[in-house]
């Protein structure tokens, strides 16, 4: 049936089969790119999400210690209201991490330990809070915050530190399962490409094949026409030459393009090394957020030990004032004594001056002991001011720790989003530079056939000089060709 079709039909059903292909292929690739994306924006609005309201849920959590820390030392209301106020933010954002995750699941289960961890918590450091405010002494204050409130403080440092291990574990997992989802539609394109384009070379070797017989039968009936046809022929061979002159501009266009197709897969291989480079150096950048973070950890851990000491320092302080009472009563003792054996040695005469002597004495000794109290009492006050002092500034300085602390937390989230954008860019980058070398490879096939077709083209031109046999034989032709390029037409 196709041996009937014109030259306009072959062609222009060969051009639409190729442009169906390539719409199909088109609407695949383009659903394969929205899975991925769709993969993609799960995998940050959901498990980094979760990831960055935990740092948010510890940043609380250390801002609710350091309040109770700051009433336990100086003793006022303000730092309960912060307290209260951290303890609110912390389950704000617990309900918050609660709605990203699965009912059921063992994230609810890890954040259902960390609310009762915190509840214990919170019990036992209101328990050492109403003995500081019943008047306890700073050693049972002391006691009672390292025997109750440090060890439930331990267990809900585990509990968030398994938390987000858990949850890092999903991030991982759901980053795996994007890629996986990637590569699968990467596949399916490459093959659907891969079949378009198989499908496509037959098409045009079908059509190749077809309209040169149909041609070659036509010339082969004009190389054997009279010489009452070589101004035809002539004409003929005119037209072959600026076919030849158009088929020569079509393959200097075909090499500019190749030329341009190289540059560009060059262009793509600089830019993935690039990214690749830019990958590393974000990865080295995320170690080294790291390893400061470990030492901002390390830095609180220290200040709360000053902490410690400070409170151990004011606590023997009290003790050195209670001593230095005992010994200043002493001296107002010993100082009356001597007052009095002074008394009784003026009244026996002679006898007692010797006593008296002595009993002077005994009181300027007295006197300086007493001098002397009040100068260390007076040296102990100057001490508890500058531990008091201290100790606020090692409070300042541990929430500026924790300030520290949460900012390089969300340094660390970005450099970490910064890999995987980088990543995504190195991979589309790696993407084109394969596109970009399969053309090349198509447009230098492609030129190939265009220098085949010129020079069949050129020998067309030479073969077209020859002058036809017959008027029979030209009338023959010119049907044959009418029905070739327009078969309703009659001959």
């Amino acid at each position: 049936m196709t041996k009937t079709w014109s030259f306009k039909r072959k062609i222009g059903t060969g051009l639409a089969v190729v442009v169906a292909l390539t719409v199909l292929i088109s609407a695949i690739a383009v659903y394969a790119l929205n899975t991925v994306i769709a993969s993609k924006d799960r995998v940050i609005s959901e498990n980094a999400q979760v990831l960055t309201d935990a740092a948010r849920l510890d940043a609380a959590l250390e801002w609710k210690v350091s309040a109770g820390r700051g009433f336990l030392l100086a003793h006022e209301s303000d730092y309960i209201d912060k307290m209260k106020k951290a303890r609110g933010e912390f389950h704000k954002i617990l309900g918050q991490i609660r709605s990203h995750v699965d009912m059921n699941s063992p994230s609810q289960r890890l954040i259902d330990q960390i609310e009762q961890a915190e509840g214990e918590h919170q019990a036992a450091m209101d328990q050492v809070i109403a003995l500081k405010m019943e008047g306890a002494s700073a050693e049972a204050v002391s006691k009672g915050f390292s025997e109750k409130t440090s060890p439930r403080r331990e267990v809900l440092n585990q509990r968030t530190t398994a938390f987000v291990s858990h949850e890092q574990s999903l991030l991982a997992e759901a980053k795996k399962a994007a890629t996986d989802a990637a590569y699968s539609a990467m596949s399916i394109v490459i093959g659907m490409a891969i079949i378009v384009a198989l499908f496509a070379v037959c098409i045009a070797y079908f059509l190749t094949r077809t309209l040169t017989n149909q041609i070659g039968d036509a010339v082969h009936h004009v190389q054997s026409s009279s010489a009452e046809l070589q101004s035809a022929a002539n004409q003929q061979a005119s037209g072959a030459k600026e076919a030849a002159m158009a088929m020569t501009e079509i393959t200097t266009t075909i090499s500019e393009l190749l030329a341009t197709s190289r540059q560009i897969a060059e262009s793509s291989q600089r830019v993935a090394h690039i990214a690749a480079e830019t990958a590393s150096s974000a990865r080295e950048g995320d170690q080294t957020v790291q390893k400061t973070h470990d030492s901002v950890v390390s830095i609180q851990r220290q200040v709360d030990l000053i902490v410690t000491h400070m409170l151990e320092l004011g606590k023997k302080s009290q003790q050195i004032g209670g001593i230095l009472e005992i010994i200043n009563e002493l001296a107002e003792q010993t100082n009356i004594l001597a007052i009095n054996a002074t008394i009784e040695a003026a009244g026996a005469g002679d006898s007692g001056k010797r006593f008296a002597i002595v009993a002077d004495e005994i009181r300027k000794l007295a006197d300086r002991v007493g001098g002397s109290t009040k100068e260390i009492k007076a040296l102990i006050d100057e001490v508890r001011a500058a531990v008091n002092t201290t100790i606020m500034a090692t409070e300042s300085g541990s929430k500026a720790v924790d300030a520290g602390a949460r900012q390089f937390s969300e340094v660390a989230s970005a450099l970490k989003q910064i890999i995987g954008m980088v990543k995504t860019t190195t991979e589309a980058a790696r993407e084109i530079e394969l596109s970009t070398k399969q053309q090349s490879t198509a447009v230098e096939q492609v030129n190939f056939a265009v220098s085949n077709v010129s020079q069949a083209t050129r020998e067309t031109e030479a073969s077209s000089g020859q002058t036809l046999e017959t008027a029979t034989q030209l009338n023959e032709l010119s049907r044959q060709l009418t029905r070739l390029i327009l078969p309703n037409m009659s001959a």
